[in-house]
């Protein structure tokens, strides 16, 4: 870590996070306002959806390209660009009142967060020390559950007090802030690259994930074995074939594919991607049971979805502060069961459990997700060389979106689907007055969902006693040796 910036890496993470959390909140806070924003721009409801859909799509498509970008020119220079196009898309979708030139808005939102969320845990892992980091990039996992999970009910708040278009301008001059500070403290980059951006592997992998997560997104409404749904897979897996075999011959590749090769890496990867899923399995049924079978107001309703991310921000800091003394490995590895046992417990959930055993699952749930982020962030950035912490940092966060796709494609999917099998006709929304339909398919999307992080749990402890046994034979050959030598 350079000297020079020991005695700002605090302010410097401030900075960090609260890019984080303004990129990541943007992805769920207009959830609530759409019915809102359709009146006002006279859309049909299909139509409205692209204000969140673009978001992420974007977000995913371009994602690696300013990670690459980020270890060419440096990371500080991509994060500002990134800072000052996200304040400058948030100020259009304000003040516009047209609804082309919203999407568009929200193209240039979707492009500034992609290239703060690819290199904010770069930069992190660049001015922290190992023996902080893993406290360090604690909070800024914090602040992306955060981001993520209070959108809606912020959104709600906004929406009541005021109007839609505050839902977009409170981050004009929270980002004009992290701008100028951002401009002030974040370590200087002064790198001249003869490296040049894998233009070819940069639209491949554009083709493989944007027809993908479209698909993934119009499975519920239309069903797997829909022409346009199975044209967008086989475009998909076509493209990353060829993305594939591309990058191999490159010299400088989008994605250095040997990063892969170390296995601690593509396992901290692979787990990323799982619990996100299986998060947003949760996040999707979650407000329909709480509120459709269990009848609660959407205000209790809220605060019982408020458990999981106020305990995550307590704890997760508090792992990643204890992953810095004790290693990683092992709390990836509890945090995984936990979050394994809360979703097996909540899928046990019917219309007669109590409150008080509902928390108790939502917290054991909490504290394994709170257990396993930090670590795993951790694990993840401090496996590479400081020349790739860009593009490791922004494999993460795009697993971490394609987790958030992925879960609510199959909770959907696997609701709908069951619902659909019961009664007999299609189903695309909860049917009132069906409670008994909802409860199986909830209990096999948990239960799907649960079974998914577990086997992530198995491989992490696979790992963890391979490495015992490697560690025991080491000795044993040590030790070997001594006595041969002293004989």
């Amino acid at each position: 870590m350079e000297k020079s910036y020991e005695k700002n890496k605090w302010p410097i993470l401030l900075i960090v996070v609260m890019s984080t959390f303004m990129a990541t909140l943007d992805s769920s806070i207009v959830n609530v306002a759409l019915p809102q924003m359709a009146r006002a721009m006279d859309v049909d409801t299909a139509q409205i959806q692209l204000v969140v859909t673009s978001y992420l799509i974007v977000i995913v498509g371009i994602i690696l390209i300013f990670g690459k970008l980020g270890d060419m020119l440096g990371k500080t220079r991509i994060f500002t660009f990134g800072v000052a196009m996200f304040t400058l898309g948030s100020l259009l979708c304000g003040i516009t009142g047209s609804f082309p030139v919203l999407i568009g808005a929200r193209i240039v939102q979707a492009v500034g967060a992609a290239a703060t969320m690819a290199n904010n845990q770069g930069i992190i892992t660049q001015v922290f020390p190992a023996t902080e980091r893993g406290k360090a990039l604690g909070l800024t996992g914090t602040s992306v559950a955060l981001g993520s999970l209070v959108g809606p009910g912020l959104g709600g708040i906004i929406v009541g007090a005021a109007s839609w278009e505050y839902i977009f301008l409170i981050n004009v001059p929270v980002g004009v802030v992290v701008l100028f500070f951002a401009l002030k403290l974040l370590p200087r980059s002064n790198k001249k690259t003869t490296e040049r951006l894998d233009v070819l592997g940069a639209v491949l992998f554009m083709l493989s994930i944007v027809p993908l997560f479209v698909a993934l997104g119009q499975v519920p409404s239309l069903g797997f074995l829909n022409p346009l749904i199975l044209t967008g897979f086989i475009v998909s897996i076509l493209s990353f074939i060829a993305f594939i075999r591309v990058e191999q011959k490159r010299e400088n590749p989008l994605i250095p594919l040997a990063i892969f090769k170390n296995k601690l890496f593509a396992l901290s990867i692979f787990c990323a991607f799982i619990t996100f899923v299986g998060l947003f399995c949760n996040s999707i049924i979650q407000p329909f049971y709480l509120q459709d079978v269990m009848t609660y107001s959407p205000e209790q309703a809220g605060l019982v979805m408020m458990i999981f991310p106020l305990i995550l921000t307590v704890l997760a800091p508090l792992s990643g502060h204890v992953s810095d003394k004790i290693g990683s490995e092992l709390l990836t590895f509890i945090g995984l069961l936990l979050i394994s046992l809360g979703l097996f417990l909540m899928a046990t959930l019917t219309e007669q459990s109590s409150l008080m055993t509902m928390v108790v699952y939502i917290v054991i749930l909490s504290v394994g997700m709170g257990l396993f982020q930090s670590p795993n962030n951790s694990l993840i950035m401090s496996t590479v060389g400081r020349h790739q912490l860009g593009i490791a940092g922004s494999i993460n966060a795009l697993v971490r979106n394609m987790g958030m796709v992925c879960g609510i494609a199959l909770a959907t999917t696997l609701l709908y689907g069951s619902m659909s099998g019961e009664l007999g006709y299609r189903v695309t929304d909860y049917v009132a007055g069906q409670n008994g339909a909802f409860i199986n398919g909830m209990q096999i999307v948990y239960t799907t969902a649960a079974a998914i992080c577990l086997f992530g749990a198995v491989l992490t402890l696979l790992r963890l006693i391979g490495k015992k046994s490697g560690a025991m034979d080491k000795t044993i050959m040590l030790e070997n040796e001594i006595s041969t030598n002293q004989k």
